[in-house]
């Protein structure tokens, strides 16, 4: 039941006004409201909101060996190959590694993409958040992340849930717990990060929700000196991030998106924790928790979720390190498939895997892989895309795409399109007052 809460008021009949607002009709000048039709209103949206597009990116930060992921080469020699073997999937003539067995029987809802190129070969996640290369625009700030340009197009699904949030557990290695910056678009368009100590924050100790109203109108009477004073946008920058501070305070609903005490026991086993955290050194844990938790926030309302996922980086042992992380991945990312389509939300969410590059064909003395940027790989799922199907190829020795390379700019322009964004036509604004494509690449035709 919709019920709007004030200061409570008599009328001379005796009503009060709460109750007049709960049972009445609402009348604005020719056209009257009752309050079946609030109700229906509210349905509406609550269902809308349900069934808003959203993108959850897990960054791989360190850089996945593609060749002993979904890219397995059986035909190589022994120094390249390594050690795992190729299984079945649930798409008949589609291989992928054999420490994958549960992404392997969805493989009908993923997409593999073998023939990522274009790499700069950083250790971060800037390529994966948004699709640009560091120096372009770096003058004037750098290029927005996905989670920031749709913050700024989009706007939030509900004005006390952010549109973009970052999970990314601090990380010794800074830029592997990188959510995705707001390039030139500024702070106002940062991802929300509730992990550490901000999570404290997210609660009122001692203050209640009308003293916080008091609060938040003294703030607005400032608005019209700020605008006068203020020529940087220091200051509307200061006010949008005042603005969502008040709205997660005074809403529940983030703060109970964020606790998975109120999953079933079932659900929470079905992803597991990702513990306990091997090979993680200066690189994220295996949170699998953290896969929940995005699903959770998408229903909040989030438009877009990054998470950091694992520590890659397997300059040694390799392939213990693969057996790891990747048994690990492969329950919480099928869990997570599952769980989408189960709430008929698979459709609407796209889900993508990925790191920032490939590694060395050839095994090192330590029996790892080093850097290999020339080539890398990716696993998607839902958008409504068209699933079941690998797109791309590397050569027999995983050293480079042979058929159809894939940049980074065309699965971004295919998450923009995704979450409804057209990456032909939308632009925005850099503080010198020009039009910037959110990307300047095609989608992937395959695929939409």
């Amino acid at each position: 039941m919709l019920t709007i809460f004030g200061p409570k008021q008599r009328f001379c009949d005796g009503i009060s006004r709460r109750s007049f607002l709960q049972i009445g009709a609402f009348t604005f000048g020719a056209v009257s409201l009752t309050l079946a039709d609030i109700l229906r209103a509210e349905a509406r949206a609550g269902a809308a909101s349900n069934r808003h597009k959203a993108v959850i990116n897990i960054f791989l930060g360190g850089g996945p060996p593609h060749q002993d992921l979904w890219d397995i080469k059986t035909e190589a020699p022994a120094e390249i190959r390594g050690e795992f073997k190729p299984i079945a999937t649930k798409v008949p003539g589609i291989q992928i590694g054999e420490v994958f067995p549960q992404i392997a029987a969805r493989m009908d809802k993923c997409i593999v993409i073998r023939s990522v190129v274009g790499a700069s070969g950083g250790h971060d996640a800037y390529q994966c958040t948004s699709g640009w290369p560091h120096s372009s625009l770096r003058s004037i700030g750098g290029r927005p992340s996905i989670g920031a340009v749709a913050a700024k197009v989009l706007g939030p699904v509900d004005p006390s849930v952010p549109a973009f949030a970052g999970l990314a557990a601090p990380t010794k290695h800074l830029p592997w717990s990188d959510a995705g910056g707001p390039g030139f678009l500024g702070p106002s368009y940062a991802a929300f990060k509730p992990d550490g100590p901000s999570r404290a924050n997210m609660t009122l100790r001692g203050t209640s929700i009308q003293t916080l109203a008091d609060r938040r109108r003294l703030l607005a009477s400032f608005d019209g000196l700020r605008s006068d004073l203020d020529s940087s946008g220091v200051y509307k920058t200061v006010d949008a991030m005042t603005e969502r501070a008040l709205g997660v305070l005074t809403s529940s609903k983030l703060v109970e998106a964020l606790d998975l005490s109120k999953e079933s026991d079932k659900v929470r086993a079905r992803y597991g924790d990702g513990k306990p955290y091997q090979y993680q050194y200066d690189g994220a844990p295996t949170a699998n928790d953290h896969l929940l938790m995005a699903r959770r926030l998408v229903e909040a309302g989030v438009r877009v979720v990054t998470l950091s996922y694992g520590r890659w980086d397997s300059h040694g042992e390799n392939f213990k390190l693969v057996r790891d992380h990747g048994g690990k991945l492969d329950q919480g990312f099928s869990a997570l498939i599952d769980d989408l389509d189960a709430r008929g939300m698979l459709d609407d969410v796209t889900v993508i895997a990925w790191g920032e590059f490939g590694r060395t064909p050839r095994i090192n003395k330590g029996a790892g892989r080093d850097h290999w940027p020339q080539v890398s790989c990716a696993l998607l799922a839902g958008g409504g895309m068209k699933t079941g199907q690998v797109i791309g190829a590397t050569n027999r020795l995983g050293e480079y795409a042979s058929n159809r390379p894939v940049t980074f700019g065309e699965i971004f322009a295919t998450l923009y399109h995704n979450l409804g964004i057209n990456p032909e036509t939308t632009t925005i604004t850099d503080p010198a007052g020009r039009p910037q494509h959110i990307i300047d690449s095609p989608v992937l035709h395959e695929v939409v």
